[in-house]
C-alpha cells in the first residue's frame, strides 16, 4: 500500500427479526427490524489518488456508477468540496446479493475512511444524511452492535447488545432483486397500522429479542421461498445440523443459523457439501464495533 493508505473492516449484518409493513409516501415500505452486526467482514483500504476509483478483488462487484462504495466517495467530496481523489480496494468476502448489507457497509465505512484519508470531519449529522440518501441499511453501520430499525429502516435506536452468539452464514446463488422480494409480499402480508402503533410493536418484539423469548422471525421468508426454494432448504438444514435457530436475513437469500458450543458448529459447518457459500462468524458488540474502526469511530454518532 502507498504511503498514507491504511484499511478499515466493513461488517456485514443480519437481522434478528424483520417485519415489512405498507408502503410509505416516500415510496419505501415500514420495516420493523433488529439488526446485528457480525464478524464476517470486507476489508476496504483507502489511499490517496488524483481521482476517485473503485477496485475490487472480485471481478464479480461492478465499480462502476452502481456500487454504493464509489456513490458515498462521490456525495462526500460534493458535501465537503473536497479537491481530492481516492483509490478505495474492496477485498471481498461478504456474499452478495446476500441480504447481509455488504453493499451498505461499504459505503459507510467509506464514508469514514475517506474522511480520515482527505483530513475533514464531517458532523455525524452530515454523514447519516448522506448514508440515508444511499440505502435504508446504511445508517445503521454508522451505529453497529445491536439496533431497532424502524421507519424506513433509518429510526433506529440502540439495544443491549445480544450475548456472543455462534453463527454459520449459508448463501445460496439464487439471483433477485430486493424489489422482486416485496412484490412477491403481497398485499395481504403488509400491515397497515399507524407510525405510533408500529413503533410500539417494534419495541415489544425487541424486548421479546433482549429477553430470549422471541425467536427471530422474517416476513421475507415465505416470499422468497417463492424466488429461491433453497433458502428454505437450507434453513432447514442448519437446523437439522442442530442450529438452535436459523432464519433469512434481511431479503436473503443468505439463511444463518445460531450454535449452542464451538464443536456443534464446526461440525455443521464440515457437514455442507463442498462448493457451498457458507462462513462461520460472531456476532459483534456495539463496543467492540467501534474498536475495529479505530480513529474513524469518533465521526460516529455519539448518542449510541
Amino acid at each position: 500500500m502507498r504511503n498514507g493508505g491504511f484499511s478499515l473492516p466493513s461488517f456485514a449484518k443480519i437481522n434478528w427479526f424483520l417485519k415489512v409493513g405498507g408502503r410509505r409516501d416516500d415510496g419505501f415500505h415500514e420495516i420493523c427490524t433488529a439488526f446485528q452486526t457480525i464478524s464476517l467482514h470486507d476489508t476496504l483500504s483507502f489511499e490517496p489518488a488524483d481521482s476517485l476509483l473503485i477496485e475490487s478483488t472480485d471481478p464479480r462487484l461492478p465499480t462502476d456508477g452502481s456500487n454504493l462504495a464509489l456513490q458515498a466517495a462521490e456525495a462526500l467530496k460534493r458535501s465537503e468540496g473536497v479537491a481530492q481523489g481516492a483509490r478505495i480496494t474492496i477485498e471481498k468476502r461478504i456474499p452478495f446479493p446476500g441480504g447481509l448489507g455488504g453493499g451498505s457497509s461499504n459505503a459507510a465505512v467509506t464514508l469514514l475512511g475517506l474522511s480520515r484519508l482527505w483530513g475533514i470531519r464531517p458532523t455525524s449529522e452530515v454523514l447519516t444524511e448522506i448514508a440515508s440518501s444511499l440505502g435504508s441499511d446504511v445508517p445503521f453501520f454508522f451505529v453497529g452492535g445491536t439496533a431497532l430499525g424502524s421507519g424506513r429502516g433509518t429510526a433506529l435506536e440502540p439495544l443491549p447488545d445480544i450475548e456472543n452468539k455462534l453463527l454459520l452464514v449459508v448463501t445460496t446463488e439464487a439471483s433477485y432483486s430486493t424489489a422482486d422480494a416485496y412484490r412477491s409480499l403481497g398485499r395481504h402480508r403488509l400491515t397497515s397500522e399507524g407510525p405510533e402503533t408500529k413503533l410500539m410493536v417494534c419495541r415489544e418484539l425487541a424486548k421479546g429479542l433482549i429477553s430470549g423469548s422471541m425467536r427471530p422471525a422474517n416476513d421475507f421468508e415465505e416470499a422468497v421461498a417463492g424466488l429461491a426454494p433453497e433458502t428454505g432448504s437450507l434453513k432447514d438444514e442448519l437446523l437439522q445440523r442442530d442450529a438452535s435457530i436459523a432464519c433469512l436475513s434481511g431479503s436473503g437469500p443468505s439463511v444463518f443459523g445460531v450454535f449452542e458450543n464451538e464443536s456443534v458448529r464446526q461440525k455443521a459447518l464440515e457437514a455442507f457439501s463442498a462448493g457451498t457459500r457458507v462462513a462461520a462468524a460472531e456476532s459483534i458488540s456495539r463496543a467492540e464495533y467501534r474498536k475495529a474502526l479505530g480513529s474513524c469511530a469518533e465521526l460516529l454518532p455519539r448518542h449510541f
